[in-house]
């Protein structure tokens, strides 16, 4: 008998330095029914990255070879040579475990998820108090080029246009509020 955790899905997206990472990793601690889906791509590990834990780092070549060979539920360009994309094992993996995968993917790869999974996935963004705080959070983090929090901060107004085509929208401007209000939605798709 299948479970009726075994078919669902929460998707969340944001864009970069919104917190979304944040709110997922706080999730998965308080909700064991949920398992990360690791997502791949071709930029560069960071030094504070983990293989397999936080991205499976590919070549772009070898990226490029799993697209041919419908390997991915989506995957997206984000930027120019950087791919990023859900492995179709990786949703089995999780489904085997009888779990509700989490993803944690750009704003386009999440309205992709969710017309692949319909009624069966939540799809929640995160959203940032401003542009400008999205900016200054970037900088802070401090692993990234200037030239590139640029990129992201631009790609961030376009992607905020999308964020009512998701089914719930948490603010992040006060971070314990966007936790509580994460474990609310999450608590309620969970015993949906």
């Amino acid at each position: 008998m299948q479970s009726k955790l075994s078919n669902k899905v929460i998707i969340f997206s944001a864009p970069s330095g919104s917190g979304k990472t944040t709110v997922v990793k706080h999730l998965l601690s308080k909700f064991p029914q949920l398992k990360f889906s690791v997502s791949s791509t071709s930029r560069k590990k960071r030094d504070d990255e983990v293989e397999g834990k936080d991205y499976y780092f590919i070549t772009l070549d070898e990226f490029k070879r799993q697209i041919a060979n419908g390997k991915f539920i989506e995957y997206e360009e984000v930027y120019e040579g950087r791919l990023y994309g859900t492995l179709k094992s990786e949703a089995e993996r999780i489904w085997n475990e009888e779990k509700i995968i989490v993803f944690d993917v750009d704003v386009k790869g999440g309205l992709r998820l969710k017309e692949t999974y319909g009624k069966h996935a939540l799809s929640v963004f995160i959203m940032p108090s401003s542009l400008e705080e999205l900016h200054r959070r970037l900088i802070a983090r401090g692993t990234e080029s200037i030239e590139d929090i640029e990129k992201r901060v631009q790609r961030a107004d376009e992607e905020l246009s999308y964020a009512g085509n998701f089914d719930k929208i948490i603010l992040n401007d006060k971070l314990h509020e966007a936790l509580a209000n994460a474990e609310t939605v999450v608590k309620e798709w969970i015993n949906c």
